[in-house]
């Protein structure tokens, strides 16, 4: 039996290559499948079944692609409602592939439709030894139940899912749709890539719950939002299938500029300083420095508009491009070649944002010289923020500054707690026309007490 597990780093997902005696399928794929056609083809596994264990919502799936390239035949539940070829799934159906035994097991609450998938090996024992569990139970954590349903009533859902699993051998191991970091689930989820059914009922605190009510309460208690591609990506994923990749060539820095002037966006992926420093007017920051640069540019852009990138080399640009694809962004209309040098070179126009670190804000807050603006999420903020600063979550200001910072009469800084989400709600702010930004562009507001500066819950 083969089997393994390959993550998609920039969302945290989770994807599945299981074979035996030749035969293979893959569960929930990314986007990108050359991953899985190249240890296929290592293994000597002949892929020959995609099975998804649900619509997915936060990525799109590579099923189209690897059905194209291989002649795969496609499985999800019956009850997922989708527009392309497949075989619909039931509780309790079972796929053999040689001593692999593979049997859908009904576990909605994060979506009607999902299904775990509990894998065995025939040639070592007859019970199941995994639990690919898809998004439902996550690891110190549970799936997120308002993204289908009323969260209440996805929550009951996944209440009974989880009684379902407990009926489940200890020694079962758990291989989640998710690891943490993933907007699928809730902040407790782990970044450890598996456990076991034993580990999770001990130390779970899903898992563990067997009151319903109690259960309900603590999952709805605080949500997530849910970001705005999330019901285009559903749809997308329903059919038909998506068999290619855009292509995304480099641009001259003139025609750049002819696509800026019509109306595209331009997402720079560079470094944060590099972006404060010089950029391209009215582009935004959306730096590949760390995951997430899918999630953080659907935030901001309509993934249906015409996009740009400039990276700092054409295989940043490329990389970039398949995380904004895997979000649902289809109308990548290129890169600009060269990056940033080639657009000063050819005369092209510069902006630039003033770079703070923390030593530097707390200063300028001593002075009464900045009006702070804090885009961390309401939990960072509740747990500590400097008194008199504006809270508004960086993903709010898609639609521009609200009336307090057009407002103000003294520059707006704008920090996180790292950087990363502060440059892209700083390049936001500048691009929609608000004047005079600075941005702390290395740490964040847990280390203002080290200069001084308290903090207040």
């Amino acid at each position: 039996m083969f089997f393994r597990q390959l993550l998609h780093d920039d969302l945290g997902c989770a994807s599945y290559l299981v074979g035996s005696r030749g035969r293979a399928a893959v569960v929930d794929p990314k986007w990108e499948i050359d991953e899985y056609l190249e240890i296929a083809a290592a293994q000597r596994l002949r892929i020959e079944h995609v099975l998804e264990t649900h619509n997915h919502a936060d990525h799109l799936s590579g099923r189209g692609r690897l059905i194209a390239a291989t002649g795969a035949t496609a499985y999800i539940s019956a009850a997922a409602d989708v527009g392309y070829e497949h075989v619909p799934l039931h509780d309790g159906d079972e796929l053999e592939l040689g001593d692999v035994r593979i049997r859908a097991l009904a576990t909605p609450g994060h979506r009607p439709e999902h299904m775990a998938l509990l894998v065995g090996d025939a040639e070592r024992s007859d019970r199941p030894w995994s639990l690919l569990a898809g998004d439902s139970l996550f690891i110190g954590d549970s799936a997120r139940p308002d993204l289908a349903v009323e969260a209440r009533a996805g929550a009951r859902g996944l209440f009974a899912t989880f009684a379902r699993l407990r009926e489940l051998d200890d020694f079962v191991e758990v291989w989640p749709g998710h690891i943490g970091g993933s907007l699928c689930g809730g902040t407790a989820m782990s970044q450890k890539p598996s456990s076991t059914l034993g580990y999770e009922r001990h130390a779970n605190p899903y898992l563990a719950l067997d009151d319903e009510e109690e259960f309900v309460a603590r999952l709805t208690a605080s949500r997530r939002p849910q970001p705005p591609n999330f019901q285009r990506i559903v749809e997308l994923n329903r059919g038909p299938l998506l068999t290619e990749a855009a292509r995304v060539d480099g641009l001259s820095p003139v025609r750049t500029g002819e696509l800026l002037e019509a109306g595209a966006t331009l997402i720079d992926v560079r470094d944060p300083y590099e972006f404060d420093a010089a950029h391209v007017p009215g582009s935004l920051c959306v730096t590949a420095n760390r995951a997430g640069v899918g999630t953080r540019a659907a935030w901001m852009v309509d993934p249906d508009s015409d996009v740009v990138l400039l990276a700092p080399d054409e295989g940043e640009a490329l990389r970039a491009a398949r995380c904004l694809e895997a979000v649902g962004f289809r109308a990548l209309r290129g890169y600009v070649r060269g990056g940033i040098e080639a657009w000063r070179a050819d005369g092209g126009p510069l902006a630039g944002i003033p770079a703070l670190d923390p030593g530097d804000l707390a200063e300028r807050l001593r002075e009464n010289a900045v009006l702070l603006l804090d885009v961390r999420d309401a939990d960072e903020w509740q747990a500590g923020h400097v008194p008199g600063s504006l809270h508004v979550p960086y993903y709010e200001l898609r639609d521009g500054p609200p009336p307090q910072l057009e407002r103000a009469e003294r520059p707006v800084a704008v920090a996180c707690s790292g950087g990363f989400r502060s440059a892209l709600a700083a390049s936001v702010l500048a691009a929609r026309g608000l004047e005079r930004v600075e941005h702390v562009a290395s740490g964040g507001i847990a280390d203002l007490p080290a200069h001084g500066i308290e903090l207040i819950r």
